[in-house]
């Protein structure tokens, strides 16, 4: 058993993974602004204790790591891609220097902390057409966006402390969670195409052949316990792909038809995606052990499930 801090740990991913690691046996503390306990209730998580706290405050970040003694740190408290383009100062402030804080607070504590697992993204990615997919993690770097920015950033900052500060760390690159619970965002199409023919609304989708890859959030969640706790003889290197099921949006729909059948969904081929999601996950699958248990019709269909029994309909 060990003490996981998780920041951002009353939002949508950082919920699952606080619920994912007491599962497991770790005592977790959720380190957030937000003291909001429903999603970790309604995620059936009793025993994580909550604090207050700023991932921009260096100083609450060491108190919080040292006071709870806590060994391991998952770091996943982010401004994403909609907040970082809208606010770019908060982004560079929540999402680097607060980076920045939590490997401070492991360099500071280095007698205490063990390792720091965080959340980079594929957003780190140039656009899809500079690849001969799928894209590996020694791939071209270019992200277009201000959040996927911030996240290239990190993983230099991560490289210097684990290289010049011996900071044992494992970054990830997930690519778009979907699941209960989860918060709107540049993603919400999809969020959508589940969600309303789940509570019987019609719902009209662009991008058709387009491909995209979705990640259960369960699936994320065991990927950040397996980074937080792999051997350190088994990283043959400290950022690793993360991926679920990669399909059209077409494909997403049928799978969506598939698991409610009177669902009204409409596919067109307007507009472009601008994510690179195709991703090759070798390196995570042999040295973290992470293998996707969620294909896509079976998260829909626990996706649709809570939805309907929350609104109390009958479940799929």
């Amino acid at each position: 058993m060990a003490t996981v801090l998780v920041t951002g740990g009353t939002g949508f991913i950082g919920s699952y993974v606080a619920a994912d690691l007491e599962d497991a046996g770790h005592d977790v503390v959720a380190f957030d602004l937000s003291t909001d306990r429903e999603r970790l209730e309604t995620l059936g998580v009793g025993d994580v204790e909550v604090v207050r706290g700023d991932v921009t405050d260096s100083t609450a970040v060491v108190r919080a790591v040292k006071e709870t003694g806590a060994t391991h740190v998952v770091h996943l408290a982010a401004l994403l891609t909609d907040g970082a383009r809208a606010n770019p100062r908060a982004a560079l402030e929540v999402n680097v220097e607060g980076t920045n804080n939590v490997f401070e607070a492991a360099r500071t504590l280095d007698d205490q902390v063990e390792r720091v697992a965080w959340a980079s993204s594929a957003a780190v990615y140039a656009p899809p057409d500079e690849y001969d997919l799928p894209v590996t993690e020694s791939d071209l770097v270019y992200p277009d966006t201000l959040y996927g920015a911030t996240k290239e950033y990190n993983e230099h900052q991560a490289r210097v402390y684990a290289e010049e500060y011996g900071v044992s760390h494992v970054g990830l690159r997930p690519t778009v969670a979907y699941g209960p619970y989860r918060e709107t965002g540049g993603s919400a199409f999809l969020v959508d195409l589940i969600e309303k023919p789940a509570l019987g609304e019609s719902f009209a989708v662009e991008y058709g052949d387009q491909r995209i890859d979705w990640q259960y959030v369960r699936d994320i969640a065991q990927a950040f316990r397996k980074a937080a706790f792999a051997d350190e003889s088994a990283l043959t290197q400290r950022v690793y792909n993360v991926a679920g099921e990669t399909t059209t949006i077409r494909e997403a729909a049928e799978v969506v038809q598939r698991v409610v059948p009177d669902a009204d969904v409409t596919v067109s081929d307007e507009g472009d995606l601008p994510w690179t999601q195709d991703l090759d996950c070798t390196a995570a699958r042999d040295d973290l052990g992470y293998v996707p248990e969620y294909d896509l019709e079976a998260g829909v269909r626990e996706y649709v499930s809570v939805l309907r029994e929350d609104a109390g309909l009958e479940p799929v």
